[in-house]
């Protein structure tokens, strides 16, 4: 073999390493962020993940801990299972408890 079809031969090997390294990477990529879930009312202030109605923008502008609107992503079937402070349960909807005034 030729000193060109070996380095023709390398880069060919390389470049399709690098595509089946990216496209398991896409894939794990999606995975994770099927693996998670908005989880209502379990933010504390300012620590909420993004907008979710009024008293909030984006992330970390929530105002009251637990705020009932605000939400926290969350492991993908693990919210309806937290629990915060004074007996509240986390929720896969918006909540009308704990709104700022």
């Amino acid at each position: 073999m030729s000193q060109k079809s070996i380095i023709g031969a390398s880069a060919l090997a390389g470049a399709v390493a690098m595509a089946i390294s990216g496209a398991s990477f896409v894939a794990s990529t999606g995975d994770a962020a099927a693996a998670t879930e908005k989880c209502y009312g379990i933010a504390l202030a300012g620590k909420n993940d993004c907008a979710a109605g009024p008293g909030t923008t984006c992330a970390g502008t929530s105002t009251v801990d637990f705020q009932g609107n605000a939400w926290k992503s969350v492991d993908a079937g693990t919210c309806t299972t937290m629990s915060a402070e004074g007996d509240r349960m986390g929720s896969l909807e918006p909540l009308d408890r704990d709104l700022p005034a």
